[in-house]
């Protein structure tokens, strides 16, 4: 779907909505004036801090969220993900003052379609907000595999890993389907969903693996779930371990 399209499906049908979250007044001022002025862009709502965007963020059902990464209360990679394990449609836009690499590769895992820097031009952002309400991304393919290139290198995820690698070989059933999730880009509550487990199991669960693979992040992880490609269990098979058939009949684990 061309720019054009995409100008015409929502300026007919009805305007992108967008939800801003920025802890600074002054930049969500700017930003919703600036979207605001176009005719095919609403801001639907905002807000200045993490517990104020996931409160009011999915009642809104925003086509975007343009957010900050660095909040004082949180960060809005978290946002990310937790409103898209709401509402797997929408698109997140992270906008922030820094160019990391850890945050960068952070919010591709949390599934944001777009990351870009406070410094861009207005119209640019405009640009921005448009393609990523259209389905695509605003990740640089030369960055993103820059990024993962390093992270599978020496040292970034603790050593290469392979099918064979006797840290996966120590994880149970359940470790490796969530393990491959997580691999997905899934998040807590949607692994939960896929094999009937609660989210705090699964939280259980990945502290676990991450233990046994002797890594400290779920980034980490996923790139080791990345390098595997072992299959995993279809979503929704019975749980494989006593814990989760408890979990599963109503009993606590």
């Amino acid at each position: 779907m061309g720019q054009a399209e995409v100008f015409s499906q929502f300026s007919q049908d009805r305007p992108i909505r967008v939800f801003l979250l920025d802890d600074h007044e002054v930049v969500r001022r700017g930003v919703h004036d600036l979207l605001d002025a176009e005719d095919d862009i609403v801001v639907a709502g905002e807000a200045g801090t993490v517990d104020h965007a996931l409160a009011r963020g999915p009642a809104l059902r925003p086509d975007v969220a343009v957010l900050d990464v660095r909040l004082p209360d949180g960060d809005g990679i978290t946002v990310c993900r937790e409103l898209r394990s709401r509402m797997p449609g929408l698109a997140c836009l992270m906008l922030t003052s820094f160019d990391d690499d850890d945050a960068l590769l952070d919010a591709i895992m949390a599934g944001a379609a777009g990351y870009v820097l406070k410094q861009i031009k207005g119209s640019d952002l405009v640009s921005a907000v448009r393609t990523v309400a259209s389905g695509q991304s605003m990740l640089d393919p030369a960055t993103t595999t820059r990024l993962m290139t390093s992270l599978r290198g020496d040292g970034g995820d603790g050593g290469d890993a392979g099918p064979g690698d006797e840290r996966l070989a120590g994880l149970s059933p359940r470790e490796r389907d969530i393990l491959a999730l997580i691999g997905d880009g899934l998040t807590n509550r949607q692994i939960g969903k896929s094999l009937f487990l609660s989210e705090k199991t699964v939280k259980n669960h990945i502290s676990r693996l991450l233990a046994k693979l002797g890594v400290e992040r779920r980034i980490q992880a996923a790139v080791l779930a990345t390098r595997a490609g072992g299959p995993a269990a279809e979503p929704g098979t019975p749980a494989g371990e006593p814990g989760d058939r408890r979990e599963q009949s109503g009993r606590r684990a």
